[in-house]
């Protein structure tokens, strides 16, 4: 069964979730670009758009009167940008999940780096209006996926259609309408270290670039493996964030271009809408990046980076699951614990999104499920440490 939207849904779910909505806020300084997401946000039964806004002053006005789960939040505005509204929008309710939507140009990337590390929960570039279809298609798709995922199970009542042109009362009622299974961790054994690894392989998405930064951060001269990272982001964004990683993490880091070599010491980040690959060529490892077809829907995907990766080096590797929506890395990281690797992953109470890392913790592949504060501790020690 489908919902308007083209996504999958079993017919217990639908019913399970019938009558409960996701509480969502439109806020561009564009009328057609509201009602464009507006249209496109409702689609979804589960969505509905109780509020809408031409600047962030009136959306930290309208946010005081109606209750909202998500904002979908433009940057540039007249009166009051999104830049300058994200705190007070916080201010308000600070559990409200925000959404970055801008166009893509190398400022506006800049800017949402910001707006994550001021509290916004994730990040869409508009299409333009010279996109293809298939990425307008794609940001339709993934708006919703998002809105869903930050949202999490709990659904409220739907607000009666009449009321919404008045202003909303908050209420704190919410209805149970679903509820995730909730899923065991099973871990497998950690393999004793005879050999250190030589890469290590991250994969990350909603929320990631916060987790990067934190596993990342300030890495010891001790720890000299090479890393390659698939964060799911759209180019322009995917060079910032090797820009931060890099000050960050006080070594190089690079967004990956087609024949670099691999050395020690160095972060490679998969440029966005390229899968990031290795391979062996005249004796050394060598970045490939390719346009080929997405892969869970991503491009970057952390699949295909995990498969190249297990040709080269084999058990010798350490991959990290971090926070992000989706199951991108699960079969990647089935592999590598065929070939003798590792696989450790960011646990549910870290995580922006229990998805990704989820997909990989409850069926048995991790050797370890860990708070995001612990992750660059275990990675240093695995790293630079050997057991008998």
């Amino acid at each position: 069964m489908q919902n308007r939207a083209g996504l999958a849904r079993s017919d217990t779910a639908e019913s399970l979730l019938k009558g409960g909505v996701v509480r969502v806020m439109v806020v561009d300084d564009s009328a057609v670009a509201r009602g464009m997401l507006s249209r496109v946000i409702e689609t979804d039964p589960e969505l509905q758009v109780v509020a809408v806004a031409s600047d962030g002053a009136m959306a930290v006005e309208n946010l005081k009167k109606n209750q909202v789960e998500v904002i979908v939040l433009d940057l540039e505005m007249p009166n009051m940008d999104g830049m300058t509204a994200l705190p007070l929008l916080l201010g308000v309710n600070p559990e409200v999940k925000i959404i970055i939507s801008s166009n893509i140009t190398r400022q506006n990337a800049e800017l949402a780096f910001k707006a994550i590390h001021a509290g916004a929960k994730d990040y869409l570039s508009k299409p333009s209006t010279t996109s293809e279809m298939n990425s307008v298609v794609a940001y339709r798709r993934d708006l919703i996926a998002k809105i869903r995922a930050l949202a999490g199970p709990k659904r409220y009542p739907r607000v009666d259609e009449s009321a919404l042109a008045l202003p909303l009362q908050r209420t704190h009622q919410t209805v149970p309408i679903y509820q995730r299974e909730k899923k065991t961790v099973v871990l497998r054994p950690l393999p004793p270290r005879h050999e250190l690894p030589e890469m290590i392989a991250i994969g990350s998405s909603t929320g990631g670039p916060q987790a990067l930064f934190a596993v990342l951060h300030e890495l010891p001269d001790s720890f000299m493996t090479p890393i390659m990272i698939t964060q799911h982001m759209p180019a322009t964004f995917t060079t910032i964030l090797a820009e931060h990683i890099a000050r960050i993490s006080k070594r190089p880091c690079f967004e990956a271009a087609d024949g670099m070599v691999v050395e020690k010491g160095k972060i490679y980040v998969a440029p966005g809408d390229y899968h990031l690959l290795v391979e062996s060529q005249a004796g050394q490892r060598v970045l490939r990046v390719k346009n080929t077809a997405p892969e869970n829907f991503c491009r970057p995907s952390v699949d295909p980076m995990l498969r190249s990766i297990i040709e080269i080096y084999k058990s010798r590797v350490l991959t990290i699951i971090l926070t992000g929506m989706g199951r991108d890395g699960q079969a990647g990281c089935q592999k590598i614990v065929e070939a003798g690797g590792v696989v450790v992953a960011q646990d549910e109470a870290t995580s922006v999104v229990w998805g990704m890392p989820g997909s990989v913790a409850t069926i048995g592949l991790c050797s370890a499920v860990i708070p995001l504060p612990k992750i660059r501790e275990f990675m240093i020690q695995y790293a630079t440490q050997v057991t008998s």
